[in-house]
């Protein structure tokens, strides 16, 4: 009890000190484009991607993050172009970014490399009426705050048919601003690798091992490992835990060659913030053949 309440003291002072993390998303093989500008037209198709979030759910101000993208190949599959939308919610701070992205790309005829980058706004909004301040009057903590940022970010990839890797840094641009005269960091760079591979046991079954590893400035990594098996190429159901102090399992099903829809569910367990408050979430993505030179196939990644 004791380290659960020294837990949830952390993750509010954090949260009050705009000590900003990017938004967890434990389904990113699934829309890689929302870590890495890069993925944009990497399946010569046009995707677009809805999801939602709902972290830690019963702890009060948890996380809850939805985003959509929609990306798509162009010039005969030689480019790729997209736009992002995520909004993220963590306690009385909400933090929302649109970014538009950029790639080019080379193709070796077994794989795709490509290289993006992306530009846009990040927007940090500050809600006072929803602090539980120890002294109201402090002007820190009753006035609303809201900042608008811009970022870049840049990102590489590797794809094949039966594999993923992908380097990515989304936002380059540490940014600050100065609240009531105390210059406050806003945002500090992430870093994410993440790489996955499909093993083909016959016509039937496939094993899919992923991994991401997020890095960021003045705080340990964080490491996502799963691992799933692919029925038919439809039907997906495994296992994934983040830093071995949360748990969860992942389903996946294609519901026609376009769309597919993907479901998250995990368990914390007491080193983090106990079993008590799961997390969900939920992603729908689809693809269209738009152009002549289009291909819709089966994907993986």
């Amino acid at each position: 009890m004791k380290k659960r309440l020294f837990t949830a003291v952390l993750f509010l002072s954090t949260s009050i000190l705009w000590a900003q993390q990017e938004p967890i998303f434990a389904n990113y093989l699934s829309n890689p484009l929302v870590l890495n500008p890069a993925y944009a037209g990497i399946n010569n198709v046009f995707n677009a991607s809805v999801s939602y979030r709902s972290q830690w759910g019963g702890f009060e101000g948890a996380p809850n993050t939805a985003s959509f993208s929609g990306h798509s190949s162009f010039f005969e599959n030689k480019v790729g172009a997209g736009l992002l939308f995520v909004t993220d919610k963590l306690g009385a701070q909400t933090n929302t970014y649109i970014s538009a992205a950029g790639s080019y790309k080379i193709d070796f005829g077994d794989a795709i490399f490509s290289f993006g980058m992306q530009a846009g706004v990040v927007r940090f909004d500050e809600d006072a009426s929803e602090l539980n301040a120890f002294d109201p009057t402090d002007p820190v903590f009753n006035e609303d705050n809201t900042f608008s940022k811009f970022n870049i970010g840049a990102g590489a990839a590797l794809k094949g048919d039966n594999f993923y890797i992908g380097l990515s840094v989304p936002r380059l641009i540490n940014n600050t601003e100065e609240i009531e005269g105390i210059e406050t960091e806003l945002y500090n760079r992430h870093i994410y690798l993440v790489a996955g591979y499909v093993y083909e046991l016959n016509s039937v079954v496939a094993l899919r091992p992923t991994a991401i590893l997020r890095a960021v400035g003045d705080a340990p990594a964080s490491i996502d490992i799963s691992g799933s098996i692919i029925i038919h190429d439809k039907y997906t159901a495994g296992l994934l835990t983040r830093n071995f102090n949360t748990y969860g399992l992942l389903a996946q099903m294609n519901l026609s060659d376009k769309l597919r829809l993907g479901y998250i569910f995990e368990i914390p367990s007491d080193q983090s913030v106990g079993s008590d408050f799961n997390s969900h979430e939920i992603t729908l993505m689809l693809d269209l053949e738009i152009f002549d030179f289009h291909n819709l196939n089966r994907r993986y990644f």
